[in-house]
């Protein structure tokens, strides 16, 4: 089969003011970006923000192996399926993170032949947003610093900063830095961390934000630190909230973009899911919804993570839960969790050793990892469809058994996905599959219930999503979780939503803890603020919020030849 990048360059795209018509967008709700990428303009979505709502599809999966197993392919695939059969359907899915692309992933915009155009681009720069997350918040980062050299009007107390800065990239050295260093003209000396700008506050409040005068109101609500008093100092006390704004003036507007099959996609905001909240965009979902009969939208990693937030957070703050809920899940995430390798020294297997022909181990993995995923996400009310994304390597034993598991475990539905060698064709059983169990959440009368009430203490939520979820028995505050926890009561932000921070690869919170872990007891080492997005970050574990490279970067085998033309990327 061809590389991603070789199907892209003979795909065919149509041009992006025909993807806008299929959608009732005219040319002039377009801001051009480029070849084949557009923004919607705001006069566009205002015009649109009171039209009737489509339906709207949750793709979500297991817990991965470190390799990937294709939920924005299948994202995209249903998308074309859809379409395929008939439907009025677009996709919404986050923008990629230079971080994971040039360090394990190498790109996130699908592939094979269910995948996003143009992928070289969306995979990069696309159309700037994250760079302005990134301006943006480095500048709430330099106005904070400039207003303790010039003379601290406000009393901050500088080793009560808890504002960092980020950047879009893996680089593990700036975890801890120093700054300020060299004398009094360089500012003021202190210790400062630096995130991935995907677990910036900002990038949080991007997708979150409904509008601009929410963009301008969760903006000026960031808490960056405390003075002497021990109260609260906000964005909007250092004058940092404006120019803010003004950088994110454009990011805010949805991006279209176009599947291989000229089928619309909407790509906007990427929060991560293991450090933050996992989900595009509000506004684009919203929008797509407005403009479509059905809406297929991913959340980050598995259902313990990006889809518990999809409901919990994101739903919470537009009022739109899932009509339906599809896990993605893979014959060879079923070998891992059944224990279906022989590696030593406790490292996690290779992809050669997941692709030996194991049903046993599919079966052991899908009674316990798959069964509890469903589980979860039966316990909203909404419909689970589980689809079967086949890998080329997988034995029809292993499929077949795999599907038979998952109906089993109490799934509404489970078929095979193909999207990744057939596309629309390869996404139709899954297509079928999925408006059958919308209409009949329709016809229910939509039906949903979350795990908690949105005025409990972040306490009870966060062991409430332990025990409910994760399958701990109990949660551990550590000594700086209790001092946070304490601060945050004392300045009222105790009824937030809570952003559980933890590994993706595990129910718990120790990476190799495959299957369904139960019993256990999650420690929570640290609370993080973020007033402005809404949510309280749980730091769950051994978690970091600035990834390192890998032993071998992806970004080491890309390239450019004599021409410009990208080499070794992305498959």
């Amino acid at each position: 089969m061809p590389s991603d990048l070789e199907i892209a360059l003979a795909a065919n795209p149509i041009p992006i003011e025909e993807v806008a018509w299929k959608l009732g967008l005219g040319v002039e709700d377009l801001c051009p970006q480029g070849n084949g990428v557009a923004k919607i303009s705001w006069e566009a979505l205002k015009n649109r923000s009171d039209k009737p709502k489509g339906v709207l599809i949750l793709v979500t999966s297991v817990n991965p192996t470190p390799f990937g197993e294709g939920k924005t392919v299948t994202t995209i695939g249903l998308n074309q399926g859809l379409n395929r059969i008939g439907k009025n359907a677009v996709c919404v899915i986050r923008e990629p993170s230079m971080g994971p692309v040039f360090g394990i992933k190498g790109g996130a915009a699908g592939g094979g032949y269910s995948q996003v155009l143009p992928m070289e681009e969306i995979n990069l720069h696309f159309t700037g947003d994250i760079h302005a997350v990134t301006s943006a918040h480095n500048l709430c980062s330099a106005m904070l610093d400039n207003h303790l050299h010039q003379g601290n009007k406000l009393d901050i107390d500088p080793s009560r900063i808890i504002w960092p800065r980020v950047l879009d990239m893996n680089d593990r050295s700036l975890r801890n830095s120093a700054i300020g260093l060299g004398g009094a003209l360089n500012g003021f000396a202190r210790e400062e961390r630096f995130d991935i700008t995907a677990a910036s506050e900002v990038m949080a409040i991007l997708a979150l934000a409904s509008d601009y005068v929410d963009l301008r109101k969760r903006l000026g609500e960031i808490v960056v630190g405390q003075n002497r008093d021990g109260n609260p100092v906000k964005a909007e006390d250092i004058g940092a909230a404006g120019p803010m704004s003004i950088l994110l003036r454009n990011a805010l507007l949805p991006n279209l973009v176009q599947t291989l099959e000229g089928d619309p996609a909407f790509i906007h905001a990427g929060p991560f899911a293991n450090i933050a909240h996992g989900n595009s965009s509000l506004i684009a979902d919203n929008l797509a919804l407005a403009v479509s009969d059905y809406v297929v939208t991913e959340a980050g990693f598995g259902s313990d993570m990006g889809a518990e937030k999809a409901i919990h957070i994101k739903a919470a703050a537009s009022g739109i839960p899932p009509d339906c809920i599809v896990v993605n899940v893979t014959v060879r995430s079923m070998k891992l969790h059944g224990g279906g390798f022989s590696s030593s020294g406790g490292q996690r297997p290779s992809k050669e050793e997941l692709t030996k022909e194991n049903v046993d181990a599919v079966s052991r993995g899908a009674m316990t990892n798959l069964s509890r995923h469903i589980r979860n996400m039966k316990r909203f009310m909404v419909p689970v469809v589980v689809s079967v994304n086949r890998f080329s390597i997988d034995s029809e034993a292993e499929i077949q058994e795999l599907l038979k598991c998952a109906h089993e475990c109490g799934a509404d539905n489970a078929v095979i996905f193909d999207g990744h060698q057939r596309g629309g064709a390869g996404g139709i059983d899954l297509a079928h599959a999925v408006s059958e169990a919308c209409q009949d959440h329709l016809a229910n009368g939509r039906p949903f219930e979350a795990l908690f009430d949105k005025k409990m203490g972040i306490v009870e939520k966060m062991l409430r999503v332990a025990t409910m979820v994760y399958g701990a028995e109990s949660i551990d505050l550590h000594k700086q979780a209790e001092r946070d926890l304490k601060l945050i009561k004392k300045w009222k932000y105790d009824k937030l939503a809570v952003c559980m921070a933890k590994t993706q690869y595990s129910f718990s919170h120790v990476a190799n803890e495959i299957g369904a872990p139960s019993g256990f007891t999650l420690p929570i080492m640290e609370l993080r603020l973020n007033a402005g997005a809404g949510f309280v970050v749980a730091v769950c574990g051994a978690m970091m919020t600035m990834p390192g490279l890998p032993r071998r970067p992806a970004g080491m085998d890309m390239d450019i030849d004599e021409d410009g033309n990208q080499t070794g990327i992305f498959g």
